[in-house]
């Protein structure tokens, strides 16, 4: 499913980050996140076109 959404744990685990660094993405708006409630959710597509961009300015 291309709509599914991420804990920050999951993030934390696809991407090999720790915590603070996710939350920092999040801060800086390099990565995508929304508000549930009380908890934050990363959409995978946010994920996925965070990772495509890191890899266009690494080539």
């Amino acid at each position: 499913m291309g709509d599914e959404l991420l804990t920050v744990p999951e993030v934390m685990a696809r991407l090999r980050l720790g915590r603070s660094t996710v939350y920092d993405l999040i801060r800086s708006r390099r990565l995508a996140s929304m508000l549930v409630g009380r908890a934050r959710r990363i959409p995978l597509a946010a994920v996925q076109d965070f990772i495509a961009r890191e890899m266009g300015g690494a080539a």
